[in-house]
């Protein structure tokens, strides 16, 4: 009788905590529904025009001499090739002798074969001296991509001593050099037909409509119901007793949860062990870095990037993060081995737990970034609740290559002698103190391989343009997180049977 009131108290409990256990993972999935329509909802209003169609603007070549005053006896023409499908309006560097003219500019657009498309007028009173020209089109110029257009300026009553100019360059400032802009000669600007040494100061502005923005809803609508039949048959095989790839994840984490802690915790103390300072170090070191680089290369350098501490500092906190947590997470199998030969203990958490601790660094350096941006008069709009996307392809992208500098470490000591030669070759070769522009068309495609290029670039179009990136920098980030992530998974957990045998 024991016996069996007992088995059937057992089974009881037993379909009791299993009850519960179907119940919380009904509730989570409910959740976890929830939350993705209020993302998806929240993101298509967050990045407006964003996801409709991408805007363009090309970077102006650094100010070397004016082209001479616009008079009625002369023309300027300039060459532009068009990267995107629409031409919305045009900016040009001008000057004014500093004086008052009473003229106004003439401006046709012309395509390959002289055909005028748009025209304009720019009154020249009130144009500041050395300053930025807006040209605004009569009408949009559509499906113009890939095509070289003739920008046409002639003067309607301009005379010697009452006209403007505008102002050419050959070069791109990158920090203390001049780098040359590499210029066809059919992209030289001309004054009479006659070439100059150099290329018209202009910014292209131009918009490629997205089909993205179009479909948006429809593709969020059949990921939902993806989504939900997933969650469907995660809660029906829990309640059959099988448990789901999902699942074993969530448990994964929830049963070494307060190792993970344990070991974050130590970490982040051995950081500052002995510190006087101690955590305000995270606050410090990026904001010390940003203003000691700000000096050198903003003003003895004269660096005229846009918003430059910003610039500047966006891509330092990003970049001391990645340095940060994949240098620890190298030495995080080495440097337990006391642990890993005493006590059993999933090795993935090793690197896990020293990438946490770095992330938990790289939010403490967002604060003097947010410090900066208020100093600096930068608007904080909605876009900036975009901003954990591209923490969260940071992290995972860091962990990935961390998984890989793990194990190669332990079978090849040597690794982090090496990884310090190439950490500083990559750190030059992200733009993170230089404008992207510098480097050369022919480079440019290989140079975007580059996977911190995509992520600084996604945190810079939100912190200083104020606008959400387009979806293909979505696409770019995510790839240059799950790619990486997903090699040091699959190396790691091939190799870390054998990483007893020579800790």
């Amino acid at each position: 009788m024991n016996v069996l009131g007992g088995s059937r108290g057992t089974f009881s409990l037993g379909n009791q905590k299993l009850e519960l256990n179907s119940n919380r993972l009904m509730r989570d999935c409910l959740i976890f529904f929830i939350a993705y329509v209020v993302l998806v909802v929240s993101f298509y209003f967050i990045a407006g025009d964003s996801l409709q169609r991408v805007i363009n603007i090309t970077d102006m070549v650094d100010a070397k001499t004016t082209s001479g005053e616009i008079t009625t006896e002369r023309t300027v023409k300039q060459d532009f090739i068009m990267r995107n499908d629409t031409l919305e309006y045009l900016v040009v560097k001008g000057a004014t002798y500093d004086r008052e003219n009473n003229d106004t500019l003439l401006i046709t657009i012309l395509d390959q074969q002289g055909t005028a498309l748009a025209t304009s007028e720019l009154d020249t009173k009130g144009l500041e001296n050395g300053d930025d020209w807006t040209i605004s089109l009569s009408n949009p110029i559509f499906g113009v991509k890939g095509q070289t257009l003739t920008l046409v300026v002639r003067s309607e009553r301009g005379t010697p001593g009452n006209a403007v100019t505008f102002v050419y360059g050959d070069s791109y400032a990158a920090s203390r050099f001049e780098v040359g802009a590499q210029i066809p000669e059919n992209e030289l600007l001309r004054v009479d037909d006659v070439p100059l040494d150099g290329t018209l100061c202009l910014s292209v502005v131009s918009s490629t409509k997205l089909a993205f923005g179009q479909y948006y809803w429809y593709g969020a609508a059949t990921v939902g119901v993806l989504l939900l039949i997933y969650l469907i048959v995660i809660v029906v095989n829990t309640k059959r007793g099988k448990e789901t790839g999902i699942v074993r994840l969530v448990s994964f984490f929830e049963r070494y949860s307060f190792l993970i802690k344990q070991l974050v915790s130590r970490d982040f103390k051995n950081k500052y062990k002995r510190s006087a300072l101690g955590v305000l170090w995270s606050f410090l070191n990026p904001l010390l870095t940003m203003l000691v680089l700000y000096l050198v290369f903003s003003t003895l350098f004269q660096s005229n990037i846009r918003n430059y501490p910003v610039y500047l500092l966006s891509g330092l906190v990003c970049w001391n993060f990645f340095s940060e947590a994949s240098s620890m997470c190298l030495m995080s199998i080495t440097g337990n081995a006391a642990l890993l030969t005493k006590v059993y203990v999933p090795m993935f958490i090793y690197p896990l737990s020293r990438a946490i601790s770095s992330l938990i660094n790289f939010l403490l350096a967002l604060v003097p970034l947010f410090a900066v941006l208020i100093i600096t008069k930068v608007s904080l709009t909605a876009e900036f609740f975009l901003l954990p996307f591209g923490i969260v392809c940071l992290f995972l992208f860091s962990l990935g290559i961390g998984l890989i500098l793990a194990s190669s470490m332990v079978f090849f000591r040597d690794t982090q002698f090496l990884w310090g030669v190439i950490a500083m070759l990559w750190m030059y070769l992200t733009p993170i103190f230089y404008l992207e522009s510098i480097i050369p068309r022919q480079w440019m495609l290989l140079y975007k391989m580059n996977p911190m290029y995509h992520i600084i670039s996604f945190f810079r179009i939100i912190l200083i343009e104020n606008v959400s990136p387009e979806p293909k920098a979505y696409l770019l980030c995510l790839l240059a997180a799950i790619i990486p992530l997903t090699v040091g998974i699959i190396i790691f957990k091939k190799t870390k049977d054998k990483f007893i045998l020579y800790i």
